[in-house]
């Protein structure tokens, strides 16, 4: 549709806005979204020539006012002070301009849009309702490009500047045309003088998202691919409008177009300060995501492990009710900046069951962490029961569901209430031997149709699918913990042993059995809380002691807990642990913890090794005919 004549421009000398009622700002911490997207310019060889000659100059009209929005039942995200008109009025435009200083006007008429984005979905239908209500469009490239085939009226950013794009399409917006109608404060006598002598028209509303820089690097893109996809442009058109939010409305994500549209609609195509403010500090947040990204994609390819600086930002996924107890707020964030993994809790799909707590989600990610450990191919299934951050059970199996029977036998009472997580699919079995555990969550790769319907029974029964599982090298993931003042940062915990890595330093070697275990028992040991001692045998967890001040306290608790289970299950006295290896996450200070786990039955140990008095606790080992191995790393977990 043609748009409308222009009668007067309103941004000229003779005629500059006033202002209606001001509310007070509402400021307030909005995290960042998923990072929004461009498409970036080509990768071009060093000799590819700039464009030839420019684009013919266009001027943009300068229409009166915005058409009147079509009626809209929606509710205003920033209705107008009782002591304002229900809309800005046509009148405001030729008001006296506000003194020095003073409040922005509440509420702010759109009439020039620029739209520049990667991510085209609702683009037309976004332009489309910007156009039938007045409001003119300005793009660039791909976007001009999809609003003409949509039959839009729009002029291209090259036109109105009067300057080509050039470099490969690295310069298209960095024109102090475009950035003068964003910044130029509007109720500023000496702005509104300098804008209209150099031609410059203000923008309204500005819809921009970034090259897509975070799936490129996902995707495994070469370097220089990387490079271009950092975008120079957008951040600067985002980043000016934000700042200038008393006067300009900015949108980083196609989310945000429904809040922006019933705004228009409630309000004669203006926009609230509030609504500003929030999209404005959203914008920021969008920003600093980015810019995160692209820092820790850069420290990756200069080799730095940890940078001087460090940034990291998340994108809010869930508003807790409450943190790990009632009276903490909390909430839960997704990393967007490229450091914390993939295929996890925060990635993860929830398919049925009630709103995920704090405390679920902080135990079904230790649960996940450890099924993880065993891969399907060669470990075949295995299951884990996490009860306060700590396995209560773990066992691997034939099946889905003979490994979460298995896991379950390990500690029963412990698992009332507890987290499931397996490292394959869930059957139908395995789903029906869940349905008969009260448990809060599970968590696993996927689940059949079949399964599906069996858990659905378990209507408050939490389930997540996470498409498969995370990868296993070092670059994983890394840890954060906040400390006061400050943050530590490490790399995740993916130390494995292996029959080839360890070190044999008892008479006796162990046996092929007993090796197996060993591995097992120490892949487990190292998510149990320290000081931690772990039995098992026959690859499945048969008890454990975690979270003690002294390591001989948390042998005998982890000797007690399986003879108790035992005792509880029919079991003859002490058969949990007979013929059992233990493994310890740290080495033994004195020979009374390996004493301890030997008077229990255990026949076989795997430890760090390291204590100076090492030579004692093998001389004790040695005496009772056992197998140890050294591993030659400590597993602590804090």
């Amino acid at each position: 549709m043609p748009l409308a004549a222009a009668t007067a421009d309103p941004w000229s000398a003779a005629a500059r806005p006033g202002r209606t009622g001001v509310p007070p700002l509402m400021a307030a911490f909005v995290p960042a979204a998923a990072l929004p997207t461009r498409r970036p310019p080509p990768v071009r060889a060093a000799t590819s020539s700039a464009p030839a000659g420019g684009a013919a100059r266009r001027r943009l009209p300068r229409p009166s006012r915005c058409a009147a929005p079509p009626a809209v039942a929606m509710t205003s995200t920033n209705p107008p002070p009782s002591d304002a008109p229900a809309t800005a009025p046509a009148a405001e435009a030729a008001a006296a301009p506000s003194p020095p200083g003073a409040p922005a006007p509440t509420m702010v008429r759109v009439r020039r849009a620029l739209l520049s984005v990667s991510d085209k979905t609702s683009l037309v239908g976004m332009a489309t309702y910007l156009s039938e209500n007045g409001v003119e469009l300005l793009s660039t490239g791909g976007t001009a490009a999809a609003l003409r085939a949509a039959d839009l009226p729009v002029v291209d950013v090259a036109d109105y500047t009067g300057f080509p794009e050039m470099l490969d399409g690295r310069v298209k917006t960095l024109h102090p045309k475009v950035h003068g109608g964003l910044l130029g404060i509007r109720d500023s006598a000496d702005h509104v003088d300098a804008m209209a002598a150099a031609d410059i028209l203000p923008i309204d509303l500005v819809i921009v998202n970034l090259y897509p820089f975070g799936e490129t690097v996902a995707r495994g893109a070469p370097w220089a691919e990387c490079v271009e996809n950092v975008d120079i442009g957008g951040p600067a058109m985002v980043r000016a409008a934000a700042k200038n939010h008393s006067h300009v409305t900015v949108v980083t994500d196609v989310s945000q177009y429904a809040a922006v549209m019933n705004e228009l609609a409630d309000n004669d195509c203006s926009t609230g300060s509030r609504l500003r403010l929030r999209l404005a500090a959203e914008a920021y947040g969008a920003m600093a995501a980015y810019d995160a990204a692209v820092a820790r994609r850069f420290h990756q390819q200069a080799g730095t492990a940890f940078p001087p600086v460090v940034t990291w930002a998340g994108a809010l996924k869930q508003t807790l009710r409450y943190g790990e107890n009632p009276h903490q707020a909390a909430a839960f964030y997704a990393d967007v900046s490229g450091g914390g993994g993939s295929r996890g809790v925060a990635s993860a799909e929830q398919i049925q069951g009630k709103e995920l707590s704090y405390n679920n989600i902080s135990d079904t990610d230790a649960a996940w962490a450890l099924a993880a450990e065993f891969d399907p191919a060669t470990d075949g299934p295995a299951a884990v029961v996490v009860k306060h951050a700590n396995p209560c059970g773990v066992a691997t199996g034939e099946t889905a569901e003979a490994a979460f029977t298995r896991a379950l036998a390990c500690d029963p009472l412990s698992a009332f209430g507890g987290i499931i997580a397996l490292n394959v699919a869930v059957d139908k079995a395995a789903a029906e031997a869940i349905a008969g555990l009260f448990a809060e969550v599970l968590i696993a790769p996927d689940v059949s149709g079949a399964a599906a319907e069996v858990l659905a029974k378990k209507k408050n029964l939490r389930v997540l699918l996470t498409g498969g599982l995370p990868p296993r090298d070092a670059a994983a993931g890394l840890l954060l913990k906040s400390v006061s003042g400050g943050f530590l940062l490490q790399g995740a915990d993916t130390a494995v042993a292996s029959s080839a890595s360890v070190r044999v330093v008892t008479k006796r070697a162990p046996t092929d059995a007993e090796m197996r275990d060993l591995l097992f028992a120490n892949r487990i040991v190292k998510h149990v809380k320290s000081n931690a001692i772990l039995f098992a045998r026959d690859g499945r967890a048969v008890g454990t002691g975690a979270g003690q001040m002294s390591r001989v306290d948390a042998a005998r608790i982890a000797a007690w807990k399986a003879g108790e289970t035992g005792r509880e299950a029919g079991e003859a006295e002490g058969a949990r642990t007979a013929g059992s290896v233990v493994a310890s996450d740290a080495f033994f200070p004195f020979a009374d913890g390996l004493v301890a786990v030997a008077d229990a039955g255990a026949t076989a140990v795997i430890q760090p090794g390291g204590s100076k008095r090492d030579a004692e606790v093998i001389a004790a080992a040695d005496e009772r005919g056992m197998a140890m191995v050294f591993c030659d790393f400590r597993t602590f977990k804090h």
